[in-house]
């Protein structure tokens, strides 16, 4: 897999479901369920802004850390705060040899290509929760939530789930839409 034309998808079909969220939506509940859209478009946004740097600069300091993921990363123009943050970080993800590195994050460190995979995942399921939670369809780009689904599959261990970070599976319709199972596996009711 080519983590980066990947990630390239992933962050180009959440822009699409961005878009498309009027801010009247921002404080709707999720299938995240301790986060409202905003609280979910705020993690994406500062997640990736996270990835960008530690791709670009190894590590991301502490205090820089804290502000993105406690902190507020969307303004008063959450469409225009994604999509800065998401091209900042193609931008990173594009440096030559950028996948070979070895990146700090706040889990450990690890080659960049195996961290833009949880970002694969990740983003991927946040986009049908932001889908889900506004009301579009959550039918989303198959091959990418495919990918993603085969991603989470290596990724999703017992240990994050006991530690709430992921709910229990929950079983979907044989031949469901690939993005409805990656919500599955990720503990979210299609």
């Amino acid at each position: 897999m080519d983590e980066v034309a990947t990630m390239h998808k992933v962050l180009e079909m959440t822009g699409q479901v961005v878009d498309h969220i009027e801010p009247s939506q921002l404080d709707n509940p999720t299938p995240c369920t301790e986060w409202t859209v905003r609280d979910v478009l705020n993690h994406v946004t500062g997640g990736a802004t996270m990835f960008g740097l530690c791709v670009r600069d190894g590590a991301v300091p502490d205090e820089k850390f804290g502000e993105l993921m406690t902190g507020d990363n969307l303004g008063s123009d959450f469409k225009s705060s994604f999509h800065r943050a998401t091209d900042a970080a193609e931008e990173s993800f594009a440096i030559p040899g950028a996948m070979e590195r070895i990146v700090k994050l706040p889990f450990g460190e690890m080659p960049a290509g195996l961290a833009l995979d949880i970002a694969i995942f990740d983003v991927a399921t946040h986009a049908w929760d932001l889908a889900k939670a506004t009301g579009q369809s959550t039918d989303l780009d198959p091959e990418v939530a495919t990918i993603a689904y085969q991603v989470a599959q290596t990724m999703l261990s017992d240990d994050l789930r006991n530690a709430g970070l992921f709910g229990p599976p929950v079983a979907v319709e044989e031949g469901a839409p690939a993005a409805d199972r990656l919500a599955g596996l990720a503990g979210r009711t299609p």
